[in-house]
């Protein structure tokens, strides 16, 4: 919150939410050891009740309804409440599905959205958590030194930041007997001040219209009610997370908000606006015994610091054994004793809280780490939704909330993150998206599933019911199977898919192996296998193998079968064969193919010079139809391809005599500027030449050479794809073209240009 939105008399430790802690952390304790000892009130219930009734009660609740009346502040506090009420519900559904180990949030959000999102939002909340320790033993210290004016505020922040780390380090169930007392404190002044007498006679104020607007109110008193991580931090300490978690947070919600709903009541009953707004320790004018209310302050900085010193070194354990944090910080994930305590973090957290004291001043990034706690229920509510909307049979929690009362959690509180401080919100999704994109590249293998691949599920089947119509050359790319056999081999084909497609159409790396050479499980480790192959050379391709008698069944088989959907290969990449004892078979095979309504690419590889320097494709112009639209189409995608950007297009055109020669590049160049494709127009005169003679004069530089095929309509077609071999020995790499059936292609290049 900025300062703008505080009443007078500001101090440090009140800008913050001092509620706001969340938990995190994920990973198995050593051995599986179950973690044992703290139960649901004192676990989950106390640590969370405290927070919930925190410094913003005790010095800023005055100010709330000095600002905005009775009515506005009872409608602050159940509008806010209900938004930490669905976060609860989310919390407790994913908590009843699944056993919650060490940390909470982070474990969380890492075992359902993934570790790149449950790192991307641990890493940060961890630093909040510690730098929050600091926060709030610099507010102790500030109302310790108004009290006792003789001692260094420094000073007693320091001194009071390793007491809080030594009762963490001691034990998580000490520090919770701890709490115990500063519970007893914070229940003795709200009993002072409900005997207590009014400050000056007051009429109720129901609505103020002249003070701070409701939505800046909002702001500053929401973080008052966010307190419900507490308890989810110590999970790993809970003897019985699944059912400790629900009913300790659900319970700590309600006391806080019967709480907050009948404080205004005294406050509006005992006080006028302008002194609720000037003096932020109005309650101890109230209260029956004054000093309660400062014991209750300090009850409450100390609860809220000793929360955090218990949940951010939980985090970072969490962290550290999934192996989020770098490998040379895996020591961080080191436990001590038999409750597996984070020792060594915790010694982390105090180093950095107490680098925080001695910089003193924290109102900076406050907001910020407002933002990350806020950030975290934000993602937590997104996680329910989201288990809940795909409804997978996994996710099956005691505790069930409709996915809509987790949706509506997560909007609330995006919504109340801009109305915070819009500069923070930004601030903080810009590093939790960096530390995210980070996590990505490192590429880390968990042991667990999360649902990221239910969500990819449901919009594929979403999708492949949107596509059940028929292709449409709107929106057609090729979508190529590539007959490779074993990728290494033939790595030019795959290469060549790669090119046109350029990560926008589908590739599916297939192989035939002999029947009877692999069983269904070797079969898919093999597919395994490839896929780890092609990953490792940066190619995004899916994989197939089958088993067939013959390679040429196996290649029929998956065109005929393979898809899913009208999603189905529509481009069939394929290399040359010179085999002369299986030619009619292979012929038989294109012939298949093409009937079954394919195009078809075939490669015939120059050896010796591969693809050259790709930067020249030679297309062999016979008109705009068929094969003459697709070998276009291809040499365009090709040159999209990172590979081949700088390759020129040359469309070459055998005419007769010197007469016909004009008209053609005319009509050449006519038809390039129309479909908008930078190609540069040959016209060839034969002069008694044969297109034999003419291909390998014209070409011999190219690089990649596209020449259309006859349809393969009778049997004769072996004796043509003979002669069609026989006309490109010598020539640099060639592709035969056979545009499939029944399919416009010109219109394709018409329509991807508009």
């Amino acid at each position: 919150m900025t300062n703008s939105q505080q009443p007078a008399t500001p101090t440090p430790a009140k800008l913050p939410s001092t509620s706001l802690k969340a938990g995190g952390a994920g990973g198995q304790p050593p051995n599986n050891q179950e973690p044992k000892g703290l139960g649901t009130f004192g676990g989950v219930y106390t640590p969370s009740v405290l927070t919930i009734l925190g410094v913003i009660m005790y010095l800023r609740f005055g100010w709330v309804v000095g600002n905005v009346g009775l009515l506005g502040t009872l409608a602050i506090v159940t509008l806010s409440t209900s938004i930490t009420f669905l976060t609860s519900l989310s919390v407790s559904a994913i908590a009843t599905d699944r056993v919650v180990r060490v940390g909470g949030a982070y474990y969380m959000i890492s075992r359902s959205l993934g570790i790149e999102t449950g790192g991307a939002v641990g890493i940060p909340l961890y630093f909040a958590q510690a730098l929050s320790v600091a926060l709030y033993t610099i507010g102790f210290a500030e109302s310790i030194v108004k009290t006792f004016p003789a001692l260094d505020q420094t000073y007693v922040a320091l001194i009071t930041t390793i007491f809080v780390a030594f009762l963490a380090f001691t034990s998580a169930s000490l520090a919770i007997r701890a709490q115990y007392f500063i519970m007893a404190a914070i229940a003795l002044s709200l009993i002072s001040l409900l005997f207590g007498q009014p400050v000056e006679p007051t009429a109720i104020e129901w609505w103020n219209g002249e003070g701070e607007s409701f939505w800046v109110v909002f702001a500053v008193f929401f973080p008052a009610v966010t307190g419900i991580m507490s308890g989810v931090s110590l999970s790993g300490d809970l003897r019985d997370p699944t059912k400790s978690i629900p009913t300790g947070t659900l319970a700590a919600v309600a006391t806080g908000y019967l709480i907050y709903m009948g404080l205004p009541v005294l406050l509006a009953t005992r006080a006028d606006a302008a002194t609720l707004i000037e003096d932020s320790l109005v309650m101890k004018q109230m209260a029956l015994w004054g000093p309660t209310i400062l014991w209750g302050v300090w009850g409450a900085t100390l609860s809220s610091a000793l929360g955090s010193i218990l949940g951010a070194p939980r985090v970072l354990q969490a962290l550290a054994r999934d192996g989020v944090l770098p490998r040379w910080m895996s020591v961080l994930g080191q436990g001590s004793g038999k409750e597996d305590e984070p020792r060594i973090g915790t010694a982390v957290t105090l180093g950095v809280a107490i680098a925080a004291v001695c910089i003193g001043d924290l109102n900076l990034i406050a907001p910020v780490l407002t933002m990350f706690f806020l950030t975290t229920y934000m993602v937590l509510n997104v996680s329910a939704s989201i288990e809940g909307i795909l409804q997978s049979p996994s996710f099956r929690p005691t505790f069930r909330v409709h996915w809509v009362f987790s949706l509506l959690g997560a909007v609330g509180c995006l919504a109340v993150m801009f109305l915070i401080n819009a500069v923070a919100t930004v601030v903080a999704a810009a590093i939790v998206l960096g530390i995210y994109f980070w996590l990505q590249q490192r590429e880390l293998v968990t042991t667990w599933g999360d649902v990221r691949r239910g969500l990819w599920m449901e919009l594929l089947r979403i999708g492949i019911l949107q596509i059940r119509h028929a292709e449409d050359t709107k929106n057609w790319r090729p979508n190529v199977l590539v007959l490779s056999g074993i990728p290494r081999k033939r790595w030019s084909l795959i290469e060549l898919a790669k090119g046109f497609t350029h990560n926008r159409g589908l590739i599916t790396v297939s192989s035939v192996l002999p029947s009877g050479s692999r069983d269904l499980a070797r079969q898919a480790e093999l597919e395994r296998t490839l896929v780890e192959y092609l990953e490792r050379r940066s190619v995004e391709a899916l994989v197939r193998v089958v088993a067939a008698d013959n390679p040429f069944e196996g290649a029929y088989r998956l065109v005929e079968t393979y898809g899913l959907g009208a999603v189905v290969p529509n481009t069939i990449v394929l290399g040359d064969s010179e085999n002369a004892d299986i030619r009619d078979r292979y012929c038989q095979m294109i012939r298949d193919i093409h009937s079954a309504k394919r195009s078809i690419v075939i490669l015939r590889e120059n050896g010796d010079r591969g693809f050259g320097a790709r930067s020249r494709i030679d297309i062999w112009w016979g008109g705009l139809q068929a094969n003459g639209s697709l070998m276009l189409l291809l040499a365009y995608l090709l040159c999209k391809n990172i590979s081949w950007r700088k390759a020129k297009i040359y469309l070459n055109l055998v005419v007769p005599n010197s007469a016909a020669a004009a008209a053609a590049k005319t009509n050449l160049e006519v038809l390039i500027a129309k479909l908008r494709i930078t190609a540069f127009p040959q016209v060839l005169i034969a002069e008694g030449r044969s297109f034999d003679e003419i291909l390998h004069s014209s070409s011999e530089n190219a690089d990649l050479i596209f020449l259309g095929m006859a349809r393969p309509t009778d049997d004769s077609f072996t004796r043509y794809y003979e002669k069609l071999q026989s006309r490109a020995i010598g020539l640099p790499t060639t592709l035969f073209v056979l545009a499939a059936p029944d399919f416009a292609f010109e219109e394709v290049l018409g329509e991807s240009t508009t």
